[in-house]
């Protein structure tokens, strides 16, 4: 049979209403090709695949941190702390250690200052108000006591040696009387009120006259002198050095409570450290302390604490710690800088790897193992470094076991 060719390339017939390929003479779409169907099953299966791995299950489903599709949580956070799931890949990563104690010896490094000892220092005023004829000292030279210092010529000296004069002279006058008036009651030429009189002006004159002597004396003056001139010689009142000098020869001084000179003996004098308040607990008298000075690099001078003040500054939250030394050749000298080195007793703190502090908000903490790869995090107190060792004052105690490497990974 003869074949039109044109109807063996004919076009398949199309649904006018889909436009989708018929069967010839039939308005029924075929059947989808074996090609579709395979690339709507790999879009069904990657997105079931995409909601398993960002939802770790179907919509629904309680996570777990039992193995699915090979992941596990890393951490599980709980009332009690932080766990770390048996099959955890953190587990590797983690170093636990246990807190021990050990002893620490606090050594308390503070600047100081060479001080006169205040026991051993003098503030010269003149006993009378004049003038400076002599000036006998100078800065810085060392005095002898009874050496003079200055000489004043005062009109006051006058003024007290007429005193004593007078009450002297009053006092001759009212023994007399009274001797005569004790020699005439015997007899009984004298009446008792006259005796009684007489008594009382002895005993006055005698107070007056011991008066005026005991300030001839303070003076420092003879009140029996046989030239008695209105100049009044000051006197060094003990060994030592002229550390201060405020008067000049011509000067007139009106003040008898302001200071001519101030003399310190240095033969022993004071290294004053200030010391803050958090340390005072560290310092106690008699503690061993070893100070260097500027003046004098490499050299250490041994001592011990004198005392430590009672008085705390209220502006600079420091008190005074005090240490005494013999200076004897006066090298150490009132001024000069020093560095006070005290030893503080030994006592027992927990001490862990420097590696388990974990900084979080400028707070230093670590985990602490409550219970198997289960851990807390604590807030500690630092009280000193040495190497890569710290020891804690507060916030473990010894015998807990921490994390001392990996820490931050719990953190996170």
């Amino acid at each position: 049979m003869l074949v039109d060719p044109r109807s063996a390339t004919k076009s398949p017939d199309r649904s006018p209403h889909t436009g989708e390929e018929t069967d010839a003479g039939s308005e029924r779409p075929r059947p989808w090709s074996f090609r579709a169907k395979g690339l709507t099953y790999l879009i069904v299966a990657v997105v079931i695949a995409a909601a398993y791995h960002l939802f770790g299950g179907p919509p629904g489903h309680p996570v777990s941190s039992e193995p699915v599709s090979g992941k596990v949580q890393p951490l599980l956070r709980t009332g009690e702390g932080i766990m770390v799931p048996e099959h955890s890949p953190l587990r590797g990563k983690l170093a636990i250690a246990l807190v021990v104690e050990k002893d620490i010896q606090r050594d308390l490094v503070l600047p100081a200052v060479i001080e006169s000892d205040p026991a051993r220092l003098i503030k010269v005023s003149p006993p009378l108000a004049g003038r400076v004829t002599q000036l006998k000292v100078t800065l810085g030279e060392q005095v002898k006591a009874g050496q003079p210092l200055v000489v004043i010529d005062s009109p006051d000296l006058a003024t007290a040696y007429s005193d004593y004069d007078r009450a002297k002279v009053l006092l001759e006058l009212a023994l007399k009387n009274r001797d005569r008036q004790r020699g005439l009651a015997k007899i009984g030429g004298a009446a008792d009120k006259d005796l009684q009189q007489a008594e009382t002006d002895s005993v006055t004159a005698g107070a007056e006259y011991q008066r005026a002597t005991a300030h001839l004396k303070q003076i420092g003056v003879d009140p029996d002198a046989a030239n008695k001139s209105r100049t009044v010689t000051v006197v060094a009142p003990m060994d030592g050095s002229v550390i201060d000098l405020g008067v000049a020869p011509g000067a007139f001084w009106n003040d008898s409570t302001a200071s001519l000179m101030t003399i310190a003996d240095l033969s022993s004098v004071w290294v004053t450290a200030s010391m803050p308040e958090n340390d005072i607990a560290l310092v106690s008298k008699g503690q061993a302390v070893d100070v260097t000075f500027v003046a004098y690099p490499g050299e250490v001078l041994h001592g011990s604490v004198l005392f430590v003040s009672d008085v705390l500054d209220a502006d600079t939250r420091r008190t005074k710690v005090r240490i005494a030394f013999d200076n004897a050749d006066r090298r150490l000298r009132p001024g000069m800088f020093a560095t006070a080195n005290f030893h503080a007793a030994s006592h027992a703190m927990p001490v862990a790897p420097t590696s388990a502090l974990v900084l979080k908000d400028d707070i230093s903490q670590v985990f602490v193992e409550t219970a198997p790869w289960t851990f807390q995090a604590r807030t500690v107190d630092i009280a000193s470094q040495q190497g890569d060792q710290v020891f804690l004052a507060d916030g473990v105690k010894a015998g807990e076991r921490v994390v001392v490497k990996g820490g931050v990974l719990l953190g996170d």
